[in-house]
């Protein structure tokens, strides 16, 4: 098959890793900057242009698309979806576990367990939002950060109010959650591949951070999960209609609670702790599941 991946950087491990993988199977495969893709938006005859080529005969689009292009990039994987090529993740999808409400809305929506959340755009109410999360400490989240930047701990219910009121002056959009003291500064991550957990590891904050982000400075080890944590990642992943992602749970005294799904999820982190090759499985699933126009919703929503 012709494998597309939609990436900037093709040096990252990811990205030669899932390289490396398909070639090993006999597939061809191909790396294009997502920002210099364009596209011919016309009826009956859409396409992607790079540096002036039109991308034809593509099998499968793999998006490995960075969190602060993802409006472009999404753009162009459903240009290459109403092309009837087969992607990886949907457009739609991706667009789900982008938006931190929208995907603990839906994921709320399925009774799948969630850290108290309470969201905001104008901060005049701070006292209440933290109320409605239990009281202090409590994390404060922009809506739009990403691995573990503009996530803040409140240790008192003083500097949780100032850290939101800071917040609201930068006219940015918050969540203030409850934080799950019995996790311990670790989480969980479930690497779920066609509506299966294929690989788990569990994710220790450096020293001093309550965040356990490894490129922050954190560490992993191999873990064995439990039943419910297993079917917790599954229908989370289900719920946003994800094939491939990761799914972040902390383990609370009522149960596992996610706190993200990833749709673009490294593999380094998770190959390195469980030895598994995960980039070779993600193109097994691919053999067996792309065919052409297989695609949910065509570009649509």
């Amino acid at each position: 098959m012709n494998l597309l991946m939609m990436a900037r950087n093709p040096d990252l491990y990811s990205h030669k890793r899932l390289a490396e993988a398909a070639e090993q199977r006999g597939h061809n495969f191909r790396i294009v900057d997502t920002l210099k893709c364009y596209m011919n938006i016309a009826s009956h005859r859409p396409d992607v242009r790079y540096r002036g080529e039109v991308l034809k005969d593509i099998d499968v689009v793999i998006p490995r698309i960075g969190a602060s292009i993802t409006f472009y990039g999404l753009a162009v994987l459903r240009q290459f979806e109403m092309m009837g090529v087969y992607p990886l993740n949907e457009s739609v999808s991706i667009g789900r576990s982008r938006d931190k409400l929208r995907s603990m809305q839906i994921l709320s929506r399925r009774g799948i367990g969630l850290p108290v959340t309470a969201f905001a755009h104008q901060t005049g109410q701070a006292e209440d939002l933290i109320d409605l999360v239990g009281g202090a400490p409590c994390v404060i989240k922009l809506l739009e950060g990403t691995q573990g930047i503009g996530v803040v701990l409140g240790e008192t219910k003083a500097a949780a109010k100032s850290m939101i009121e800071a917040f609201g002056g930068l006219k940015a959009n918050i969540l203030v959650q409850e934080f799950i003291k019995e996790a311990g500064g670790s989480d969980i991550r479930a690497f779920v591949i066609g509506g299966k957990v294929i690989a788990a590891m569990q994710r220790t904050g450096a020293e001093g951070d309550f965040r356990s982000n490894i490129h922050r400075g954190g560490t992993a080890k191999t873990i064995r999960i439990t039943p419910e944590e297993r079917s917790t990642a599954v229908r989370a992943a289900k719920a946003l209609g994800l094939n491939v992602c990761g799914v972040d749970m902390l383990r609370a005294n009522h149960g596992p609670v996610v706190m993200e799904v990833n749709s673009s999820p490294g593999l380094e982190g998770i190959e390195g702790a469980t030895g598994k090759d995960i980039a070779g499985m993600i193109i097994e699933f691919i053999e067996k599941n792309a065919k052409p126009n297989k695609t949910k919703t065509k570009g649509k929503g």
